[in-house]
């Protein structure tokens, strides 16, 4: 089995990138439970495969997953949103807010290229089950806070 080379993930049936797009198509339902963690599954995601991210773009992502971690999904709808017109094509080359947490940002180079928890976790049967969703998107979100932790503080 191939392994990516960005997370690590053992590849199954499905690359990184295609459970990316199908996550991506229910998060954009904004049904319960993939809606309101549209921004965590795609800061998850973004931390996880860096090549698809520039390092100063990473701020938003960083801040999202920590405002999740600390505060939980409500409090990260805010920053979703204000990442989300930022995304726009009509907002193109704007630059995101420096709004981050105290806590270091994740911009080291070499990225982490391995995870505790990558989106095949999260996409189990490659469906993203509505059961155990936020579960293990919250696991998601705390495998790549921490592999990215340990590089930045090291």
């Amino acid at each position: 089995m191939t392994r990516c080379p960005e997370c690590g993930a053992l590849a199954h049936t499905h690359s990184c990138e295609e459970l990316f797009h199908t996550v991506l198509a229910l998060d954009h339902s904004r049904r319960p439970p993939w809606g309101p963690l549209h921004g965590v599954t795609v800061s998850c995601f973004l931390l996880q495969h860096p090549s698809r991210l520039p390092a100063p773009r990473r701020l938003p992502c960083w801040e999202i997953l920590h405002t999740y971690l600390g505060e939980g999904v409500f409090a990260t709808a805010r920053l979703t949103e204000r990442s989300r017109r930022a995304n726009s094509h009509r907002n193109a080359g704007s630059a995101p807010a420096d709004t981050v947490p105290d806590v270091p940002t994740p911009s080291a180079t070499p990225s982490p290229t391995s995870f505790s928890v990558t989106i095949t976790d999260v996409a189990q049967d490659g469906t993203f089950p509505a059961d155990g969703f936020p579960e293990r998107v919250t696991a998601w979100a705390k495998a790549t806070v921490t592999a990215w932790r340990a590089l930045v503080i090291a």
